[in-house]
């Protein structure tokens, strides 16, 4: 079956002539009809772009045009600008609003050819571990529909796991990449802060947001994040270096790699979930790796600093939302203070008005020593850590999440327990370092991940880990029961 197939053998396909892109793409826009319902991993279909792109890459193709996306479908996160196209960011804020440019993750993907299917659910303003706080209504995992696929990017998880596209853009703030792919048991790639442009991607913390990818394997997530990363002069934030071929690097024997077991990611882990890193690090010992244990003694901090940071930052990009200028307005406003407090309290959710209030209140006079300032100086006492580990090993390695998807409903109404299910991915949005997640195995028939860790700009050896790790087991070749 199509679906089942991987971006490299697809491509093939599309070279050869076996398929063409309009039927690949009419492929997976039947598995959306058929699945999404039910997944609700999806908040816009656009179908009739969809096969008008698909047409266009069949001509170039024919024309002599080549590619590794050229004619593959993808799912983008709604939380970047798709030119024509609602984008929400799963918000009743921007419900209306039809995004006027492309983001240039956006753009780069259709330079590279590759289809869009549609915008995928996400938690509103990407502040959610669950995809719950969704205005368009949580994400379903599609392992058990009772669970969550995780969050802020659980669409794009579900449906890269559902084998609605080959692959889905997502960003990561906290863990919003790895996190949902654990939990959903496929790849998903979050690079070093300054990688991927941020231009066109909705705010929510401009310091942690950084774009990124779900696949079903490292080899997949090569081949995107290569079309995906490099300098854009309009992004203040991109780093001006050069994109390694993360493709070419995949296969690099390991021979010589030490890897770091990070000490505080064991501390209350449950046992099986724990059995399973333990097993993972067999295999990259078989593979000729070096294993030692490091500690990050500032890392159990990483939680409480996020969520003053965050927040912090939340509220200063949350401001531009006010009724006035695009976005949500309350009818019949008295006066323009009226207009600001009931459009703003009409169109955001819960959770997206207590990281504002949360945020307003830690910038504000006379708390902002106490808890802003105090915040950024542990978040470089976490970088300083990353920093003397990897003068140690060259990657590190743990669990992704503490725990496998758990209930819908089971912690939407307690915020803190809600938070420390990125307890484990949030240094690395602190530091700006590269991680990715990987399917290890089950436990209670749900996926777990395996988190690789990496310095900065490293993302070609954490690939080629994952990889080798990949090509030695099948975990990420497990499909959801009914989505084979």
């Amino acid at each position: 079956m199509l679906h089942t197939l991987s971006i490299g053998e697809l491509g093939r396909n599309l070279n050869s002539g076996q398929i063409s892109s309009v039927e690949l793409t009419r492929h997976f826009l039947a598995r959306i009809e058929r699945f999404n319902s039910a997944l609700n991993a999806l908040i816009t279909l656009t179908a009739e772009q969809a096969l008008a792109a698909a047409a266009a890459a069949d001509a170039a193709r024919a024309a002599g045009g080549q590619g590794p996306l050229l004619g593959i479908p993808l799912i983008h996160k709604d939380i970047f600008c798709t030119d024509g196209v609602r984008t929400s960011c799963g918000s009743r804020m921007l419900d209306n609003f039809i995004a006027p440019y492309d983001a240039t993750v956006v753009a780069k993907l259709k330079t590279a050819g590759a289809v869009m299917l549609g915008k995928a659910n996400m938690d509103e303003f990407a502040m959610g571990s669950s995809n719950e706080t969704s205005y368009y209504g949580p994400v379903k995992n599609p392992w058990d529909r009772t669970k969550v696929p995780g969050g802020s990017s659980g669409g794009s998880a579900a449906a890269t796991a559902a084998r609605l596209a080959p692959f889905a853009t997502g960003t990561d703030t906290g863990g919003s990449i790895r996190q949902p792919a654990a939990l959903t048991g496929v790849t998903g790639v979050k690079p070093t802060y300054g990688r991927v442009s941020r231009y066109g991607m909705i705010a929510f913390a401009s310091s942690l947001d950084q774009a990124g990818v779900f696949a079903q394997s490292a080899a997949d997530a090569a081949i995107v994040l290569q079309a995906m990363a490099g300098f854009d002069p309009r992004d203040s934030t991109s780093i001006d270096a050069p994109v390694p071929n993360y493709p070419a690097t995949l296969s690099a024997p390991l021979a010589g790699l030490k890897i770091g077991l990070l000490r505080e990611f064991f501390d209350g882990l449950e046992a099986r979930n724990a059995a399973l890193i333990h097993e993972a690090l067999k295999i990259y010992r078989s593979l000729g790796a070096e294993t030692v244990e490091v500690s990050l003694p500032h890392l159990p901090l990483s939680v409480p600093t996020y969520y003053v940071v965050a927040p912090a930052e939340c509220s200063s990009n949350l401001s531009r939302f006010d009724g006035v200028r695009f976005g949500y307005r309350c009818e019949n406003p008295k006066d323009l203070l009226d207009l600001y407090t009931r459009s703003r309290g009409e169109g955001f959710g819960a959770e997206v008005k207590r990281r504002i209030m949360t945020g307003t209140y830690v910038l504000s006079a006379g708390y902002f020593d106490a808890y802003y300032l105090q915040a950024q100086k542990v978040r470089r006492l976490i970088t300083d850590d990353f920093r003397a580990a990897f003068a140690q090993v060259d990657l590190l390695i743990g669990p992704t999440t503490p725990t496998p998807a758990f209930d819908i409903g089971a912690k939407i109404n307690d915020p803190v327990t809600m938070y420390l299910n990125d307890i484990y991915t949030i240094g690395a949005n602190l530091a700006g370092l590269p991680g990715l997640s990987l399917p290890c195995g089950f436990v209670d028939d749900l996926p777990m991940g395996l988190q690789l860790i990496g310095p900065h700009f490293s993302e070609a050896k954490l690939l080629n880990a994952a990889h080798l790790y990949q090509e030695a087991t099948d975990w990420h070749r497990r499909s959801p029961h009914g989505y084979e």
